[in-house]
């Protein structure tokens, strides 16, 4: 079997490419810085941008983490900037969100410690919300429940609504278990709403997001657009734009791009071009790019 996929001419150009991502990843410094977050008061959204998808965020009387990786290395791929924030830095945390199975978005070791963390703190373990048929893979980690959604169900946790929707993209952990949910999250509380939208093409639901949720803020994946053939299932910053558009919210805030290079594109492109199509699209000072671990308040 192996012998004859080296023959195929495709599967050997993906593996050079792949051994590409690898070596340019071993080599290229480290970067960034980690910060503590600042912590909200009277009713503010505070959002913290960790690295890659995750988010530290603060809404609702309720402190949330979103797709949370710390992983310094992700296999063989070197992380190239730093997490933004250190879980020891982290408040309590009450729920973590995560969009879907993928290695870079459901971390286990990360999960495991936010656990160890509370435990240590001798605080009750977070709440954890996964996609449908992704329970099985966070259950022996010791969150103290498991809450499982499909697309446009909702849960509420104190002040803090959390509805799963619908995005363009598969939740695969293997090959073979192409059964999982995925999917982005909007959250609701007091005056605020936050829109995850976790891996994503773009597709025609994000009008419907918008016309029944109206996120004011919309986290957008930019990264991981090269070769074209990836935009099937991942946005490029034309996507994002258009996909911010569709949403109707008030500010776009980029995700998904520098902290591991997952595809060929120049690791300061993502960046660059959004810039260019937020000017285009008469919407640049609507757009703020977080810089790691900086929290910012709306």
């Amino acid at each position: 079997m192996l012998k004859a996929g080296l023959k195929n001419p495709a599967l050997r150009k993906r593996a050079r490419a792949f051994g590409r991502l690898v070596r340019h990843s071993a080599v290229t410094p480290r970067a960034g810085q980690t910060h503590k977050p600042k912590l909200v008061s009277n009713g503010e959204l505070g959002l913290t941008f960790i690295g890659h998808a995750s988010f530290f965020l603060q809404m609702g009387g309720q402190n949330v983490i979103i797709d949370p990786n710390f992983a310094r290395w992700l296999f063989v791929l070197k992380r190239l900037r730093q997490p933004g924030v250190q879980l020891r830095d982290l408040p309590p945390l009450d729920l973590v969100l995560v969009t879907h199975a993928h290695f870079d978005h459901l971390h286990r070791p990360s999960l495991r410690a936010i656990v160890q963390q509370a435990r240590r703190r001798r605080v009750r373990p977070p709440i954890i919300v996964v996609p449908h048929h992704v329970v099985d893979l966070v259950s022996d980690l010791g969150f103290s429940d498991i809450v499982e959604l499909d697309w446009w169900n909702s849960h509420r946790h104190g002040g803090l609504t959390v509805t799963h929707v619908p995005s363009r993209h598969w939740g695969a952990r293997i090959i073979k278990d192409s059964h999982r949910g995925y999917g982005g999250y909007v959250l609701r509380g007091g005056q605020h709403s936050v829109y995850h939208a976790g891996d994503t093409a773009y597709f025609p639901g994000f009008r419907e997001i918008g016309r029944r949720l109206a996120p004011e803020l919309a986290l957008l994946p930019i990264g991981a657009y090269n070769p074209p053939s990836f935009r099937n299932v991942h946005a490029d910053p034309s996507d994002a734009t258009r996909a911010f558009l569709d949403l109707n919210a008030r500010w776009m805030v980029p995700m998904h791009y520098g902290t591991f290079r997952l595809s060929h594109e120049p690791v300061d492109e993502p960046l660059q071009l959004l810039e260019q199509e937020a000017r285009a699209a008469g919407i640049e000072d609507r757009v703020m790019v977080l810089e790691e671990g900086v929290t910012r308040f709306f």
